[in-house]
């Protein structure tokens, strides 16, 4: 991809990396909801509550969704790629950065990053 007319689709990828991981003031922040399963990492990009997790990271799920969905279909629109295939891009490099013991549901199954 050209860097002229278009983004950059790594750069953007990178540039993403830190809305899909930040998120604003909460009671809960996407770390601590990870290192305390409330929340996980689904390999399509998105957060969900794992199994048996209860609902406290909920608020939080919904908030980064929305937010990586937006990011998502903005980069595929700009590279010609669906936002489906930017957000299994993005889940390739938040999994990379999460802590052993984050959840993670891979093809369907729950498991604990190693």
């Amino acid at each position: 991809m050209s860097l002229t007319g278009k983004t950059y689709l790594p750069f953007a990828v990178i540039s993403l990396l830190s809305v899909a991981t930040s998120v604003p003031v909460m009671a809960l922040d996407l770390e601590t909801a990870r290192a305390k399963g409330a929340v996980g990492e689904l390999d399509n990009g998105f957060l969900a509550i794992p199994p048996g997790a209860g609902t406290e990271g909920q608020s939080l799920v919904t908030t980064i969704n929305s937010q990586r969905k937006a990011e998502y279909e903005k980069i595929g629109a700009q590279n010609n790629i669906t936002p489906e295939t930017v957000g299994q891009m993005m889940f390739e490099k938040i999994y990379q950065r999460l802590p052993a013991g984050t959840m993670v549901q891979i093809q369907g199954k729950w498991t604990k990053k190693q």
